[in-house]
């Protein structure tokens, strides 16, 4: 297909497909002559994974990371779960704290070297961000995050998918980028489930 129909199938301007492919994070079509080129299928995917990614607030520096990933995807299922968390994990300071950070780890079940340090990073990150605020997740509350975050974790490794790297990748990187707002959105409806359940709806 030329660029107009890709346009057309993946709903996403010739303008933008031409800065993707100037950006090479999507892969060029299959020359015909100096001014035409043809696409398929696998640029329509593309491009559906590249549009998701840049809804859900990943830049194009991450979106590039994701791609090096897709189209260099380490053997190791343990290293292709880090590259591609990290490819959309926000880059913070590299002074900071990591004590607080790897005592939940460990209250987890893991340990310094069973997690990639960026992500261990952005844990000490947003504890810092608690501190500075004054506040304390309570014992309890922690308890309960770290208790149903594993079981959520072993939920979504049960179900990548393993007919290929890039479905596994897509998974992984998707379901990071667009599934925390919803996990996001939920646990805020949880709350109001749980507060009509204890308060009553505050309805007539």
């Amino acid at each position: 297909m030329r660029i107009s129909e890709l346009a057309t199938r993946s709903g996403v301007p010739v303008a933008t497909i031409k800065y993707y492919l100037r950006e090479k994070v999507l892969p060029e079509g299959e020359r015909s002559s100096a001014t035409q080129a043809a696409y398929g299928e696998a640029h329509v995917q593309r491009l559906g994974v590249i549009r998701a990614l840049v809804d859900a607030g990943v830049g194009i520096s991450g979106v590039r990371k994701v791609v090096a990933v897709l189209e260099e995807p380490p053997e190791n299922p343990y290293d292709l779960l880090g590259a591609a968390n990290a490819a959309i994990t926000p880059q913070v300071s590299a002074d900071l704290d990591l004590a607080a950070a790897n005592v939940l780890l460990e209250r987890m079940g893991g340990s310094v070297g069973s997690c990639f340090p960026d992500q261990i990073a952005a844990v000490a990150h947003a504890l810092a961000t608690l501190d500075r605020a004054g506040f304390t997740v309570p014992e309890p509350v922690m308890d309960a995050y770290i208790e149903h975050l594993g079981a959520l974790a072993e939920a979504e490794l049960a179900a990548t998918p393993e007919t290929s790297i890039e479905d596994a990748v897509r998974y992984v990187v998707l379901g990071t980028a667009l599934v925390e707002p919803l996990i996001l959105a939920l646990r805020r409806v949880a709350e109001q489930v749980a507060a009509s359940k204890r308060f009553g709806s505050g309805t007539a």
